[in-house]
């Protein structure tokens, strides 16, 4: 399994590299050796000798670690023998080609670009539900790949409970005098803002002996091991939010990847739980502590030696107010933590209508943009703006965006549980000590890797299943102290 681990993390590298620094005349042959070792990998991994191993073993009067892993590679196994090398081959060259598209069209601020190609990724995707089987919907056998045992119905389930009452909160924030956040938008140098991020990484206890920090078109994570993690952010000189809430997201994530068992490299027990656990690890970071007071309050006048200029006069309650302005508006990843679920409900939409069949990919744009304005009443201006900001689709990565909401709720009850556990974590918090969060998130998250499912080890860590009530109460309580 280390070896099989070895050939789908040399992939990795070179597709962390295409997202970063590979110059444009490469795309087409990187393509091909990146699928060419999705293939090799596939081929090691479906091995009918490996699958008899795995049988053999799974009988075997093994202790309880051991027997969990060979009984959750056994159901990976299984998995990836449905499907032959030449699909896993196709899979990739579309993954590939429909990447490069994606940022072909962004450039060019035009869907059209990236239709046929997603299109043909699409119909692959559709291939891939019906190869896996699925009961009462094909949406399901995609999401089970980011949270095991994850349907439209769970889904469908949690958003209507949660959708009217963000609503209710949106609409009485609107009617309160709005806080002003104009200082975020003045110029704010990329190389100073770069500095800091940096800064804000190191006091999280990101360990850069194990990982570094790059700039990409769309910011994300990606693990080789735990002792080489990468993430990456983007920079806005206009819009300060839009790097450093990136680097402190992925942060979240690369601590979860650090933080997993180095002796189960190449083995489920080595792996994230799933992700929406994952999405809860950089959301409980990104909103729960760095757009908490607590946090500013240690970090703010770090902030303001950077950019004395833009920051001079303004307090550190006024910066947090700004921080957590609700608005709705275009970007997904800029939006503020309430009217970010109606961005993440659209895209969930859409990929049900997609992978269903009621809805065509040229249909997307429109679909897109009218879900815009009846969810969040904004007017998407062009492509760039609406359909076209997120990576997941050029990745073939359906079934991914329910896991951002569920994160949202997963991190909501998890830090409540941390704060009732230690009551003076928040002041830790503010004195710039961030210690006593990460290392209960490395007991009760980090250290099981893949032995439990989300709701497992959710009801292990906080005594219950998931309950996004925690989550309305969270917010709730911030942003009546905001908004009055």
């Amino acid at each position: 399994m280390q070896k099989i681990a070895d050939v789908k993390y040399a992939s990795a590298v070179l597709q962390w590299d295409q997202e970063t620094y590979l110059p444009s005349k490469g795309n087409e042959i990187r393509g091909r050796q990146i699928a060419t070792l999705s293939e090799i990998a596939h081929e090691q991994f479906t091995d009918e000798k490996l699958g008899g191993l795995l049988n053999e073993l799974n009988n075997a009067g093994l202790e309880d670690k051991q027997k969990k892993n060979i009984s959750l590679t056994l159901e990976d196994y299984n998995r990836n023998k449905k499907f032959s090398s030449d699909f896993v081959r196709k899979l990739s060259e579309k993954t590939n080609k429909s990447f490069h598209a994606w940022i072909e069209a962004r450039k060019a601020n035009s869907f059209e670009i990236f239709q046929q190609p997603l299109h043909e990724l699409i119909e692959l995707k559709k291939q891939e539900a019906d190869i896996l089987g699925y009961e009462q919907h094909p949406y399901n056998a995609l999401m089970n790949d980011y949270d095991k045992g994850l349907t439209v119905a769970i889904v469908d389930n949690v958003f209507a409970g949660i959708k009217p009452k963000l609503k209710e909160l949106l609409d009485t924030i609107q009617s309160k005098p709005q806080v002003d956040s104009s200082f975020l938008h003045k110029y704010y140098n990329k190389d100073d803002q770069w500095k800091f991020g940096v800064e804000i990484l190191k006091r999280m206890n990101f360990d850069w002996n194990a990982g570094r920090q790059d700039i990409s078109e769309h910011p994300f994570t990606t693990s080789f091991n735990n002792n080489d993690v990468r993430v990456t952010t983007r920079i806005d000189e206009n819009n300060f939010s839009n790097m450093v809430w990136s680097c402190i997201h992925e942060g979240g994530h690369a601590l979860y990847e650090q933080g997993l068992p180095t002796d189960e490299y190449g083995l489920p027990l080595g792996e994230a739980c799933s992700l929406s656990i994952h999405e809860s690890q950089s959301r409980l970071w990104e909103n729960c502590i760095g757009r908490s007071l607590n946090f500013w309050q240690y970090n703010f006048s770090l902030l303001q030696s950077f950019f004395p200029e833009q920051l001079n006069n303004i307090s550190v309650d006024q910066f947090y107010k700004a921080i957590n302005k609700v608005q709705p508006s275009l970007i997904r990843t800029e939006a503020d933590e309430l009217t970010y679920h109606f961005h993440v409900m659209i895209r969930y939409e859409i990929e049900k209508k997609l992978i269903e069949g009621s809805l065509a990919t040229k249909d997307i744009p429109a679909y897109w943009n009218e879900a815009y304005k009846d969810n969040l009443g904004v007017t998407v201006p062009d492509d760039k703006q609406g359909c076209l900001q997120d990576v997941h689709w050029s990745h073939g990565s359906f079934g991914y965006f329910a896991t951002y909401s569920l994160g949202s709720m997963y991190a909501a009850q998890l830090y409540a549980t941390i704060c009732r556990e230690n009551v003076s974590i928040e002041k830790e918090i503010a004195s710039g000590n961030n210690n006593s969060v990460l290392n209960w998130l490395k007991t009760n998250i980090f250290s099981s890797g893949r032995y439990y499912t989300s709701e497992e080890l959710c009801k292990r860590a906080t005594g219950e299943t998931l309950n996004p009530g925690y989550f309305i109460e969270y917010a709730t309580k911030k942003y009546s102290g905001i908004y009055s």
